[in-house]
């Protein structure tokens, strides 16, 4: 039977618990343990699908297509696997699956209730995947005290009762404040906190207190005196640069240790090596290159949160540093030499709707026009279509997404989505095959014939159009066979200009670099 960790967030929203429960996965993962993670948000949203990023970050999407939170990302790139539908769960999900439970009559003419239909149904979806894996990581959205976490806490707290303490670890992630001036650190915010807590009915094992400064010894027995905790269990999370640190941190605090010792389990011999050599790399990166990214949501970089690590990660295999020069497309003048001035690539992301499209497009045509190695992702590739269809094929064409009157709809609706109404989950979501064409730059960053990966789009590019482009140097050297849709476009006679229709910021890691991002990084390096 699996063993549950349940992480938890007090005092303020923003403290880590997605990066706390990555580094415990790793840890236990890198001990030869199975993991799996998974994220109950309080919000109503069946998920993040419709919402705009400002509200909730990045969308990440699983293999199998769920549209996730951007903590999910997270824990595939520390634990180095994919996730599933189940590694994000809604209060949304559990009362849409709730209601239709008693409208089909499965609770034969009961009252439903919170407790016990909600929690049971809670609990129904932590216990799933239990005959699986070795241990079972939830992390509950949310800041302890919030009214809509509720049921979820109270599920938890039901799971200790049922599998008691050898069989459950309950992780709290707090603050410990500095006050201006006293430059002392304040332990009262984390008893609150944890007071909060036991007054529901949760004895937190573990606080994972984050701080500017690391706590002395004096300030852990106060701690442990007064949230009733064993001083061994309190393990600081002191602010760093670089979130790949802090896994090492809590390895040397003996966190995953502390953590076997109560599920009374073997401590397997660990295995870092890798992971510490990456973060010698990343922290001794002397030369640095910038690339620039060509967006609409570019205040909150969360937004493209996937796409900077994996950005990240490339450079580190090349042992540069990339910087990004964030340029939002709604505010992009005539004068783009100034705007990519100190700039070794452009690359344009997904999105969805016509704000900055025209910027965009201007971006592209620079990169196309002056050799600057461009790569387009999603709504980057359909893009990267109608400016060549513009400017170099003279078609006057746009998608039918920002004009649905188009003549030359270059980018449209399959017939499969013309009839569909509902905005929600609807889109052509998670793994697609594609097929490459030998001797393409694709091919050549894969060394494959074959590759499978996650999408989130509705629109496609028309297969009216492929021949005109052809003709005028567009290669399209990915195709999905079974639906005949153009998944990757690139150009001849251009140094690296290339862009697909899926999203390969999703699978790549620290330790394995996604290989589309690589050969982007290596022609900008050039």
């Amino acid at each position: 039977m699996a063993k549950y960790i349940f992480v938890t967030g007090g005092v303020v929203s923003g403290l880590g618990k997605g990066i706390t429960a990555s580094s415990i996965g790793l840890l236990l993962k890198s001990r030869n343990y199975k993991v799996f993670n998974q994220k109950f948000d309080p919000y109503i949203n069946i998920d993040p699908g419709t919402m705009s990023p400002y509200q909730h970050g990045e969308v990440f999407v699983t293999k199998d297509g769920a549209e996730t939170d951007l903590d999910v990302g997270h824990y595939e790139r520390f634990i180095d696997c994919e996730l599933d539908s189940n590694s994000s769960i809604t209060t949304g999900k559990i009362y849409l699956e709730v209601i239709n439970k008693e409208r089909n009559g499965d609770y034969l003419g009961k009252t439903v209730q919170v407790i016990p239909h909600i929690t049971d149904e809670i609990k129904s979806k932590i216990y799933k995947n239990g005959k699986d894996y070795d241990f079972i990581i939830t992390e509950i959205g949310g800041t302890v005290g919030d009214i809509e976490s509720l049921p979820f806490l109270e599920a938890i707290r039901q799971v200790r009762q049922e599998l008691g303490v050898e069989n459950s670890i309950f992780v709290h992630t707090t603050l410990i404040p500095t006050l201006y001036g006293s430059k002392e650190l304040k332990t009262k915010p984390t008893q609150h906190s944890v007071h909060e807590l036991r007054s529901i009915g949760i004895q937190p094992d573990i606080l994972v207190c984050r701080a500017s400064k690391e706590l002395n010894e004096e300030l852990k027995d106060k701690i442990s005196l007064f949230c009733n905790i064993k001083k061994e269990g309190i393990i600081n999370a002191v602010d760093v640069k670089n979130i790949y640190r802090i896994p090492i941190n809590f390895y040397n605090q003996k966190m995953d240790v502390e953590i076997l010792n109560q599920f009374k389990m073997k401590t397997k011999k660990i295995d870092l090596k890798q992971w510490n050599e990456i973060i010698d790399i990343v922290e001794n990166l002397k030369e640095e290159i910038e690339i620039s990214i060509v967006g609409k949501y570019v205040e909150l970089e969360d937004a493209y949160l996937s796409l900077k690590e994996a950005l990240k990660h490339a450079g580190y295999y090349y042992k540069k540093k990339i910087k990004i020069n964030w340029v939002n497309s709604e505010k992009i003048d005539k004068n783009l030499k100034n705007v990519f001035k100190n700039s070794a690539g452009i690359l344009v992301p997904g999105g969805f709707g016509n704000r900055g499209i025209e910027g965009k497009i201007k971006s592209i045509k620079y990169a196309r026009e002056n050799n600057i190695p461009f790569f387009g992702i999603c709504l980057g590739m359909q893009l990267a279509c109608i400016e060549i269809a513009r400017n170099v094929c003279n078609i006057k064409c746009n998608s039918t997404e920002f004009d649905e009157k188009c003549e030359n709809n270059i980018i449209d609706l399959m017939e499969e989505q013309k009839s569909i109404s509902k905005k929600g989950g609807t889109l052509r979501l998670g793994n697609y095959s594609c097929e490459l064409l030998k001797n393409t730059k694709i091919y050549n960053a894969y060394k494959s014939d074959n590759i499978v990966e996650r999408h989130r789009h509705r629109y496609e590019f028309n297969n009216k159009f492929r021949e005109i482009l052809e003709g005028n140097g567009v290669i399209f050297s990915g195709i999905n066979k079974k639906r005949n849709l153009v998944e990757t476009i690139e150009l001849k006679n251009h140094p690296y200009f290339l862009a697909c229709q899926f999203h390969p910021e999703f699978k790549s890691r620290i330790v394995k670099p996604h290989p589309l991002f690589l050969s982007f990084v290596k022609a900008c390096i050039k």
